[in-house]
């Protein structure tokens, strides 16, 4: 018997390909498909270049908590040469607009690893797309228009997650890290931050944490806490009502982001939430190459420390960024999207194939 739609079945119950749950899921499909088209649309509308780059990269990028998965290039002769699967289409995309694309978009299938969950996949799809000479206000302006192209696609009027509305036609509410930090944790995140150029001290950010009732462990870093805050006391409060765009971060949390020009102690990045659900990431992009340089290898000895592993640095890509000219991206969670506009419950009810869980 088919289950019904407002109770899709766990992976574990019947195969997605099973007959009954698929004809569950097509409805949810058949509406990514005219998401997906509507937003290539808008994109060609507006003189974009719609671009493939490859999911096999010298390095799958350099953030501390991003997990890859790992290859072997064999050469004719047996000689192997270790490649990733991409997080993300960045490295390569920055190095088209070098080159001279000055708008550029993919659908672009990327890989995490110890990623799985309702909202999480091993392998998704990032909508990704970049502006050549436009500030990164210009991203927030795109996130608000992609949404009302998504929900109409969609054939909703609201996003509904987990107990929470959105109302996705609604201006988006453009809020601070300081100004989240104090409504919704109490807690003054500029008081917490170092002057530009120093390290962040995490004694203070513990203590304000722990008066917080948040758990903290002793080798937490600032980064740890900053992380924790946002994730139990911050983002479930975003996007209630009608979407937020959280701005501003700490140059600290924003390692491909450029300062702000008024402020260094805070980046040009900002992320768009839905229902509490984070749908996408934005920079104004970082173009000095020394520098991005110095965030990555930091990153990668953090890596090293938590995880036990380092990834390469994509050298080329440093290279490609010295000629890069000014420009925003951001990088949109398409299935994600998809989801909340299609009113599914779930990932996977979006994934036409998703990966096969582990027995």
């Amino acid at each position: 018997m088919a289950v019904s739609s407002s109770s899709p079945p766990s992976p574990a119950e019947s195969p997605w390909w099973s007959p009954g749950v698929y004809a569950d899921r097509r409805p949810f499909l058949l509406a990514r498909g005219r998401i997906a088209a509507t937003l290539r649309a808008a994109f060609a509308a507006e003189d974009f270049v719609e671009v493939e780059t490859p999911a096999l990269q010298v390095s799958p990028g350099n953030e501390t908590h991003l997990h890859a998965f790992g290859t072997d290039l064999l050469a004719a002769d047996g000689t192997a040469r270790r490649l990733y699967l991409r997080t993300s289409p960045e490295f390569a995309a920055k190095k088209l607009l070098a080159a001279g694309e000055p708008r550029i978009f993919e659908f672009a299938r990327v890989f995490r690893n110890r990623e799985r969950g309702p909202t999480h996949h091993p392998e998704f799809t990032m909508l990704e797309w970049y502006r050549a000479g436009a500030p990164y206000t210009a991203m927030m302006e795109d996130c608000a228009r992609l949404l009302v192209l998504a929900a109409e696609a969609g054939g909703t009027r609201i996003f509904h997650w987990r107990g929470r509305d959105c109302d996705p036609f609604a201006a988006p509410e453009r809020l601070t890290l300081v100004e989240a930090f104090a409504r919704h944790a109490r807690m003054d995140l500029e008081a917490l931050l170092p002057p530009p150029g120093q390290a962040p001290a995490s004694a203070p950010f513990v203590a304000a944490a722990q008066e917080r009732g948040i758990r903290t462990a002793p080798d937490d870093s600032w980064a740890d806490v900053f992380s924790r805050v946002l994730v139990e006391k911050i983002e479930p409060n975003l996007g209630s009502g009608r979407p937020t765009i959280l701005t501003d971060y700490p140059v600290s949390e924003a390692a491909l982001a450029r300062p702000k020009p008024a402020d260094p102690r805070f980046a040009e990045r900002f992320e768009l939430y839905a229902c509490g659900l984070e749908l996408a990431n934005a920079f104004g992009e970082l173009t000095d190459a020394a520098e991005q340089h110095r965030r990555f290898a930091c990153d990668m000895d953090e890596k090293e420390r938590l995880y036990g592993e380092r990834y390469p640095i994509d050298t080329d890509f440093l290279d490609a960024l010295k000629l890069m000219p000014p420009a925003s991206g951001c990088a949109l969670g398409f299935d994600r999207l998809a989801m909340l506009a299609s009113g599914a419950r779930r990932i996977e009810d979006v994934l036409w194939a998703p990966v096969a869980a582990p027995s």
